[in-house]
């Protein structure tokens, strides 16, 4: 199973509710906190939709 790491790097002040409701799901909720996700198709299409808030650390296998 492949894992990748999450990183939030934008805050969610000011930002859609659709884009914090993302960030929710993937579960994060404050600055620089990291995450280790499944590398799933609907995970990577999340990260993928709020590019200028969460950043990909390192992808492990």
């Amino acid at each position: 199973m492949a894992t990748i790491v999450v990183k939030q790097i934008g805050s969610p002040i000011r930002r859609p509710a659709k884009q914090r409701e993302t960030l929710i799901g993937l579960g994060l909720n404050k600055m620089h906190k990291t995450r280790e996700l499944e590398d799933t198709p609907s995970v990577r299409g999340m990260v993928n939709s709020i590019p200028h808030l969460v950043e990909i650390v390192e992808e492990r296998k």
